[in-house]
């Protein structure tokens, strides 16, 4: 057979070889439209994915501003981020506890702030009814980072009461903490005044057990400053005896100046020192032991059916000092019950309850002329 076409035979292959080009060309093409199609959907879905809350903002503003509070917000609130919470989750958290306005808002502030990304997981006290911007400025920089502090003269059921109301603990988990807390040995078992007053973290993985045991932690470590054990032997006292005189030292007056003559006055009174100035051999009378006895803490007097309740924490019939703390003392009460004054004080009033002034004497005769100004005083305030 001869390789050579006719020339018939060579106009009919050539259309058929351009078809079969055309056909080529145009599956080719095809292709490329749907590779080009492909790219565009993804570019669009890449932009919906990374510009979700972009988009969202943007049709938020559509509608006006987000509701938000004016701040900077009044009371604690606690709050707990939990770990890996988005700004979404942490929005809605802090709308459910009274935080902020709402979710956007929060979400809205979070994007103006470039670090708001850094906000660590934990439990933090914040205020209610802030604005979003103060919500999240506090979260980012950690000044929102939970905190509690307890005040100096609280008792453990004070105590326990305030620090489950700002943890967010329960209240029977933190008692079960005090209760199962290593105390000093010298406290016998009980926590009333080995609580330290002071402010306590919150955050990371505080627990109950682990915030009471800051607290003894942070008693001990005063304690050993004051070289309480030594200085307390070398006075003729117990540990426990001098915390004893400290916490009334702490609740009978508010201002440090005056918490060594307090001590003095108690001293005077257990020695039998103040006897011939009309006080009852070991007698203390004061008020803060009833107060403590009857659990009663609604006046800074106490009535006379008060003063003969049957108890031995009530000063005024029983010698000698209470059983045990009657409250947590702070530093310069316990510093105070060991550098007692030597003035020679049996007595001591408050006469300004408002600026806690106190004025102290010898003799009975000194008592009432200090109980005199306090009577002048309490006739111009309501305080009394």
């Amino acid at each position: 057979m001869s390789d050579l076409y006719t020339s018939e035979e060579e106009e009919v292959i050539r259309p058929r070889r351009q078809r079969r080009r055309r056909r080529k060309r145009s599956r080719f093409g095809s292709f490329v439209a749907v590779l080009a199609s492909l790219a565009v959907i993804g570019a669009v879905l890449g932009g919906i994915y990374y510009g979700g809350t972009a988009v969202l903002s943007a049709i938020d503003g559509a509608f006006g501003e987000p509701e938000d509070f004016p701040g900077p917000g009044t009371g604690e609130v606690p709050v707990t981020i939990e770990d890996g919470a988005t700004l979404r989750a942490m929005g809605a958290t802090l709308v459910e506890a009274g935080v902020v306005a709402s979710q956007e808002a929060f979400i809205a502030a979070a994007d103006q702030n470039p670090e708001s990304r850094t906000i660590q997981p934990g439990n933090y006290v914040l205020r209610s009814e802030m604005s979003a911007a103060d919500a999240v400025a506090a979260l980012v920089s950690g000044e929102g980072g939970a905190r509690v502090s307890l005040a100096e003269g609280l008792r453990v059921r004070q105590t326990v009461d305030r620090l489950a109301e700002v943890s967010g603990f329960p209240v029977e988990d933190v008692q079960a903490a005090v209760d199962g807390a290593t105390l000093p040995e010298y406290a016998e078992g009980d926590a009333e005044g080995f609580l330290f007053p002071s402010s306590y973290g919150l955050g990371g993985d505080v627990t109950a057990p682990t915030l009471v045991a800051n607290m003894l932690a942070q008693f001990d470590e005063v304690a050993t400053e004051l070289d309480l054990v030594a200085r307390a032997d070398a006075l003729g006292y117990t540990p426990r005896q001098i915390v004893t005189v400290a916490s009334i030292v702490q609740r009978e007056v508010s201002r440090e100046e005056d918490m060594p003559r307090v001590a003095e006055v108690i001293y005077n009174r257990l020695t039998g020192a103040c006897t011939a100035n009309g006080v009852p051999e070991g007698r203390l009378q004061m008020d803060s032991t009833v107060h403590y006895a009857v659990d009663d803490y609604s006046s800074v007097y106490t009535t006379p059916e008060q003063r003969q309740v049957d108890s031995p924490y009530n000063t005024y019939r029983v010698s000698g000092l209470p059983p045990g703390p009657i409250a947590s003392p702070g530093e310069a009460a316990l510093s105070a019950a060991l550098n007692p004054t030597s003035e020679g004080n049996c007595y001591f009033v408050a006469v300004n309850l408002e600026t806690g002034e106190t004025a102290f004497g010898v003799t009975a005769e000194d008592q009432r002329a200090n109980e005199e100004l306090l009577d002048a005083y309490c006739r111009e305030s309501d305080l009394c």
